[in-house]
């Protein structure tokens, strides 16, 4: 089985303060761009900061950055507590 991804691309974009486009995480990583493209949509906490222009294509680039969790953040006991009501469970 093949060991995620997340981690390691989430700890190389905290590690670049200006953040990283998809095709710099890519060529750091040693991957393809498309499958690259297809894994950062999926990454937990990472997020479209802004767009650059790509300088010889004239397209634009996301640009990622990653949410820094605060180590003392607390986790919810129960995320549904109390559990939602709809109109037809009320009855």
């Amino acid at each position: 089985m093949r060991q995620s991804r997340h981690t390691k691309i989430r700890n190389l974009i905290l590690a670049s303060p200006d953040g990283l486009t998809t095709n710099q995480i890519a060529k750091a990583m040693g991957s393809s761009y498309k499958s690259m493209q297809h894994t950062v949509n999926n990454v937990w906490g990472i997020y479209v900061d802004r767009w650059q222009v790509v300088p010889r294509k004239g397209q634009y680039a996301a640009v990622w950055m990653c949410v820094e969790v605060p180590p003392d953040t607390p986790c919810p006991e129960d995320m549904y507590s109390p559990k939602p009501q709809t109109e037809w469970r009320r009855s």
